[in-house]
């Protein structure tokens, strides 16, 4: 389970998905699955959540890593790969942005 603290040493990743309201829970059962099948065993992975906005035209995942080398060895994971064109394939636009936390506010 992610964990947000001002002292994370790791790699965050936020990644934004556009997508239409007729394509959204396609969109998030294929996150869901690539998450439970995939993400989560790779080495080095924490954590994530997958977010949907009241519109139902934004997905949001946040995910932390140990480091920024084990989330690029998921991507070039050959089956993160596969379903990373499928997903793709089904939004408008994505757009994976690495952060580092700066400040936590209770």
């Amino acid at each position: 389970m992610p964990r947000i603290t001002p002292d994370f040493d790791g790699q965050t990743v936020i990644t934004t998905f556009e997508v239409t309201p007729g394509t959204a829970h396609d969109v998030l059962d294929l996150l869901t699955e690539a998450w439970a099948q995939v993400i989560s065993v790779q080495p080095g992975c924490l954590g994530g959540a997958i977010h949907l906005n009241d519109a139902q035209t934004r997905i949001a995942t946040y995910s932390q890593w140990r480091d920024r080398r084990d989330y690029q060895a998921m991507l070039r994971n050959p089956e993160m790969r596969r379903r990373n064109r499928e997903i793709h394939g089904m939004c408008k636009s994505f757009e994976p942005v690495m952060y580092e936390v700066q400040s936590v506010h209770p």
